[in-house]
């Protein structure tokens, strides 16, 4: 259906402006309707990748959506859930005459640092590659979870306070939990094949980054990436170019940023101390790395939660 390079969107207001709708009230997080969406100058097939987490709910869709490698049918009420990095296409149905309804809810993930929910939004199973079917919903559990986004939506459109941040966590833990037993529901009987690579190779790395590893080994190479998933390291390119627009250094990079991320952010590590932990032998690499990923120093996005 959709074989293009993937064009990056790596902010919520980036996304705003594409979609032609106004600046995001916060930067971090944004609550849009469906109906309020126009894409601006697409008509033609487009892979997209987020740099941030996408909850939506959709329906009645004047467009084909495909999730890696599964196409999606929106025509009912349907949960879709992507985390930062994920692909996916949208091909444009130019003989539609469909109204399209429902909502998305846009986190990036700087918005959960320095909260629970930053380190146990990676563990819904619904994020990952392998459950790449979409999540139907009833009518009762569509009313239920659109309930909680239009509280998140009131909140998000108030007077931002000490206070927003938290009040719109505790929503957002309550869609996932819900969310996580609608899909135990839906999939109790059968388990997703596809994208089982990716899904190891997102085993794998985590494994590794708990293990220590990377204090005493240091980042692991695209060679022995490849040899634990025994497939060669030009597959292993191929595939991630394919479906994260990336190379294997820049996934692994990624994701040793998220890593660096959440300690900054949840430890009293000095950034010293971080940067031993993961792998750096020199301080000024590690923290030449984080500001081309974040665009601010380690010492900066510490601050920022102070």
């Amino acid at each position: 259906m959709i074989n293009v390079q993937p064009y990056r969107i790596k902010t919520i207001t980036e996304y705003h402006r594409l979609t032609g709708l106004p600046k995001p009230e916060h930067p971090l997080i944004s609550v849009i309707n469906i109906e309020s969406l126009r894409p601006q100058d697409i008509q033609e097939p487009i892979s997209l990748i987020f740099d941030f987490y996408c909850i939506s709910l959709k329906r009645d869709l004047n467009t084909h959506i495909k999730y890696g490698q599964q196409t999606c049918d929106f025509d009912e009420g349907v949960l879709f859930c992507m985390a930062p990095g994920q692909i996916w296409g949208v091909e444009f149905d130019k003989d539609s005459t469909k109204t399209p309804s429902g909502w998305m809810i846009l986190i990036h993930p700087d918005f959960l640092w320095n909260t629970p929910l930053a380190k146990t939004i990676k563990q819904y199973e619904y994020f990952s590659y392998s459950a790449n079917e979409a999540l139907y919903l009833s009518d009762k559990e569509e009313s239920m979870i659109t309930g909680i986004a239009k509280y998140i939506e009131q909140e998000y459109h108030s007077n931002i306070d000490k206070f927003t941040q938290n009040v719109i966590i505790a929503q957002l833990e309550v869609i996932l939990t819900y969310a996580d037993r609608f899909y135990q529901r839906q999939f109790i009987t059968r388990k997703v094949i596809n994208h089982e690579i990716l899904a190891r190779l997102e085993d794998m790395l985590s494994a590794y980054f708990k293990s220590g590893a990377l204090a005493t080994r240091g980042l692991p190479t695209v060679t022995f990436i490849a040899q634990s998933l025994n497939i060669s390291p030009g597959y292993l390119s191929g595939l991630l170019k394919t479906l994260t627009g990336q190379s294997t250094q820049q996934h692994l990079h990624d994701k040793l940023i998220e890593l660096a991320k959440e300690k900054l952010s949840t430890t009293n590590l000095t950034v010293s101390e971080i940067a031993y932990q993961l792998g750096f032998e020199h301080l000024q690499s590690f923290s030449k790395l984080f500001k081309t990923k974040t665009n601010v120093s380690p010492l900066a996005f510490r601050n920022s939660f102070n």
